[in-house]
């Protein structure tokens, strides 16, 4: 699936091609399913830049078909995935070696493609990003989103107290918090400020981006902390060092998932705390929603008017 031009989920292409060759240090692999991401949508509207035409999608799963020279380590039919960015809306994918993720016996494609960067990006916000543990109270708006639906239990199991925040009242209800809300923004800071007595949050993991950043601002106690980890309603506007003052010397970070698996051994070692969480019981991946990949542009479709729970899956 092909972007020639930015736009809506419309500009979503087919086109016919032949699986390459893989070149030194790649793997080809013959996908079986592939993640839906809203960074997918941020490439095809032209929020973040990439040279046209775009070959869609970070996230897929598959078992290599050819090994490229100087490979070693892999196997002709074992199963890999990869969350780099380009490619992944495809039949066929070349990944580097040292970027695939081995998916483990038990695991389905069709989960691993689900989880993978969502699941990554689950565990650097709660392990790495801020100290979250016992004592603190998180605010995780999406909730019941890809992301939100992995952090939320990956969050309470570290002890934290977390307030859940959906769209609507039915998805709340779907997630596993000691607080669940689906007030509007606008309301959002006094319902989170009833339910922690005034107390407030340690930290906001917030990927909405423009349309909740001043109501993550008012949710955050003295010396708290917004992670802006997306853009799901528009980039957050520019920031004033003085309004993070008047909020209570307020910190914000906005972080990307390829600084925390920017090695073979990063990825490796995060992978492995995501599949051990779920191997535990701990992550319960919930896949809402299939979609054929030529039918993609339906499933964008979706994901932006917020139709969607847990992860979108799409299979060619």
């Amino acid at each position: 699936m092909v972007v020639r031009a930015h736009g809506g989920p419309e500009v979503l292409e087919r086109e016919a091609f032949e699986a390459p060759s893989p070149g030194p240090g790649d793997l080809l692999i013959e996908t079986e399913a592939v993640g839906l991401n809203f960074i997918d949508t941020y490439y095809r509207k032209g929020l973040y830049p990439d040279a046209l035409p775009i070959h869609l999608g970070s996230e897929s799963v598959g078992r290599i078909v050819a090994i490229g020279d100087g490979v070693s380590g892999f196997a002709l039919g074992e199963r890999v995935g990869a969350t780099q960015n380009g490619g992944a809306y495809a039949s066929h994918r070349l990944i580097p070696a040292d970027k695939a993720i081995r998916i483990p016996q038990g695991i389905t494609p069709e989960v691993a493609a689900a989880v993978m960067l969502k699941g990554l990006t689950a565990c650097y916000l709660a392990e790495d990003t801020f100290p979250a543990g016992r004592g603190h109270t998180a605010l995780v708006h999406s909730a019941a989103g890809g992301v939100g639906s992995l952090l939320v239990p990956w969050l309470v199991d570290k002890g934290v107290t977390v307030i859940a925040h959906a769209g609507s009242a039915e998805k709340a209800a779907q997630v596993p918090a000691q607080h669940s809300l689906h007030a509007p923004f606008d309301a959002l800071a006094e319902a989170v400020h009833a339910v922690t007595a005034g107390a407030l949050c340690d930290v906001v993991y917030d990927g909405v981006g423009a349309a909740s950043w001043s109501t993550s601002l008012a949710c955050l106690r003295r010396r708290g902390m917004i992670v802006s980890y997306g853009n799901a309603s528009g980039a957050v506007p520019p920031i004033s060092l003085l309004e993070l003052m008047r909020g209570g010397s307020l910190y914000v970070t906005r972080p990307t998932l390829a600084d925390y698996i920017a090695t073979p051994e990063m990825l490796a070692t995060n992978a492995k705390k995501l599949f051990d969480r779920i191997a535990s019981g701990v992550l319960a991946p919930h896949i809402g929603q299939t979609y054929q990949l030529e039918d993609a542009a339906e499933a964008h479709r979706a994901l932006e008017n917020r139709e969607t729970t847990g992860s979108t899956v799409l299979v060619p």
